[in-house]
């Protein structure tokens, strides 16, 4: 009797379809196994080693992929799942630099000549100069990503490590997004993803498309490539072999690559070789994925066309991304994109961000006297240090009898550009602003603080949403993950200064559900991403802006002066250059 029920529950496990997503962000990697209803089974992470000096901030793709198969072992082992039982897999991962050689071993980056150190992190800043040179060259291609290259995106990079890194530039044979070494290393096939080619090498989302219809054809080849830009900028070596080293083929994301797993990376991760995998995308757009779709039903209803060009993912981490999408390309002065297809197949994509959010969270509250004491008396409550600072505020606004809790801040501001601009001023130069300080060293000042820099990171928002209906968006609401979506604070600061309603999704964990999208799509469960979005995303929590008149007479104030800080910053360096010329 026993064997019976043991067998006929395994034929019942064997038949359930499992979706694996895997998320690389900046300081780990996560697995997440989801169901067919999208809802999550269970989830496991593992830290990643980062090097930080100065500008240049590096890490290893080996020690990455370790800690990949490290979170998807124990994913699988908490969520009682059996490796035959994913049905389909997706990566997402940082907008990261990967540099291999011709047998796929790593070529070092760094200065130190590390050889683990292959990895140029998104948020590094070494290639400023090299993104100025290239701005001013004004090729066509730059209109598509707001009309100037961020240093953050991969051309820069490219053009520093060929003038600084012979060696390793001679020695590369493949540079590579991090998703799409991810799937290059999980399955062999070299394709890259539409979302990493399109927003981050200035590949031409809709010229590959125009290719395919003329040729009435769905082959994969690279034709969205610019060689003249290429060319103009320094970097003509990187065209030869039909663009071999950057992408000879491109698939828009959720297409199944190769045979899927191989042999070798199936045994590494303890999955079944030839499982599915789809076409990766970088994390924040996994993020879109795995969030856009997650409306109320009432609004689920409406022409698909219309409400889905209405709203605005913003995926809240280390930074944010503010992603929105439109039936026709919108060229906006300091916001990224137009992109094809890059998320959402067959739209436009409009990519706004702060480089810096959750990371300027922690920096702020780390480098306070107070940390320390307050961070000791979060863990005797078993609670968040966030969590810490918001029970404060709110303890603050009784205690102080004022009206709402933004009034705390009222002599306190700040100008969140502590990494540099990247939307809608487009300023890598930027600098952070905190207007109103005072020799209090309190844990009350720290939580003031912490509270006058959410309120900035959201007037930076609210200037971006600003800008971009005025360049043709009506974005009237706003969907949110991340890690930053489950701080109570931030997003109600967020619905109070923007006006926006704030849809949070059922699945916390919304990268990762977009990734494992990925792996449906591979898996054929579903007939293109788009349908498999609406099958597995789902709305969970509405927040809405207060409806005090007195809240948004004091945020409109504020606001007034997010945006003279910057002006004013302006006429600093206008002064100071003078001084120095």
């Amino acid at each position: 009797m026993t064997t019976v029920v043991t067998t006929t529950t395994a034929v019942a496990r064997h038949r359930r379809s499992i979706f694996l997503g895997i998320d690389v962000g900046t300081g780990s990697a996560r697995a997440g196994l989801f169901d067919e209803a999208g809802k999550l089974l269970g989830s496991a992470s593992s830290p990643i080693q980062i090097w930080k000096e100065g500008d240049c901030v590096e890490q290893s793709s080996t020690d990455i992929w370790l800690a990949i198969c490290t979170a998807v072992k124990r994913a699988l082992s908490l969520s009682d799942v059996a490796g035959e039982e994913v049905t389909g897999i997706g990566f997402a991962a940082t907008c990261s630099l990967v540099a291999v050689d011709s047998e796929g071993q790593p070529v070092t980056v760094s200065w130190s000549g590390d050889t683990r150190r292959n990895v140029i992190v998104w948020m590094d800043h070494r290639a400023v100069k090299q993104a100025e040179r290239i701005n001013s060259c004004n090729s066509p291609v730059l209109q598509y990503c707001g009309g100037s290259i961020s240093p953050e995106m991969q051309p820069p990079k490219l053009l520093w490590v060929k003038e600084n890194l012979q060696e390793s530039w001679s020695m590369a044979w493949r540079w590579m997004d991090l998703s799409d070494w991810l799937s290059y290393r999980a399955t062999g096939d070299d394709t890259r993803s539409m979302c990493t080619t399109v927003c981050k090498w200035t590949y031409l989302g809709h010229a590959h498309m125009q290719h395919i219809d003329e040729n009435n054809s769905r082959d994969m080849e690279a034709n969205g490539w610019d060689d003249d830009f290429w060319e103009e900028i320094g970097l003509g070596d990187l065209v030869d072999g039909h663009h071999s080293k950057i992408g000879r083929s491109v698939a828009f994301p959720g297409h199944a690559l190769g045979s899927g797993l191989t042999p070798d990376a199936a045994k590494e991760l303890g999955l079944v070789a030839g499982t599915p995998v789809g076409t990766s995308l970088i994390d924040a757009h996994a993020g879109g994925v795995g969030v856009m779709e997650s409306v109320p039903d009432s609004e689920a209803n409406e022409s698909d066309d219309d409400a889905i060009c209405r709203r605005m993912v913003l995926v809240c981490g280390t930074s944010t991304c503010h992603m929105a999408v439109s039936r026709s390309k919108l060229f906006i002065p300091g916001v990224w994109g137009p992109f094809w297809s890059a998320m959402v197949p067959e739209y436009w994509l409009t990519e706004g961000g702060q480089s810096a959010t959750g990371a300027l969270l922690d920096y702020i509250v780390d480098n306070h006297g107070a940390s320390a004491h307050l961070a000791n008396r979060a863990a005797s409550k078993n609670i968040s240090l966030f969590q810490m600072l918001n029970d404060l505020l709110a303890n603050m606004m009784s205690d102080r009898g004022i009206p709402f809790i933004a009034a705390l801040t009222s002599d306190l501001h700040v100008l969140p550009d502590f990494h540099g601009n990247r939307s809608p001023i487009a300023d890598p130069n930027a600098k952070g602003i905190i207007c109103g300080l005072n020799l209090d060293t309190s844990e009350n000042q720290l939580a003031l603080q912490y509270f006058a820099t959410v309120q900035g990171l959201a007037y930076g928002t609210r200037h971006i949403i600003e800008h971009c209906n005025e360049h043709g968006h009506k974005i009237d609401t706003l969907l949110a993950s991340g890690g930053l979506s489950k701080n109570s604070l931030f997003i109600q600061e967020h619905a109070d200064i923007t006006g926006c309603s704030i849809i949070l999704p059922r699945e916390s964990e919304s990268v990762l559900l977009g990734a494992a999208i990925l792996g449906a799509v591979a898996a054929k469960k579903y007939p293109g991403l788009r349908g498999a979005m609406k099958a597995l995303n789902a709305a969970g929590l509405v927040i809405h802006p207060s409806k005090d008149p007195r809240v948004k007479k004091y945020h409109d104030a504020k606001y007034r002066i997010f945006r003279q800080l910057y002006e004013q910053q302006l006429s600093y360096r206008s002064i100071m250059a003078e001084a120095l010329s």
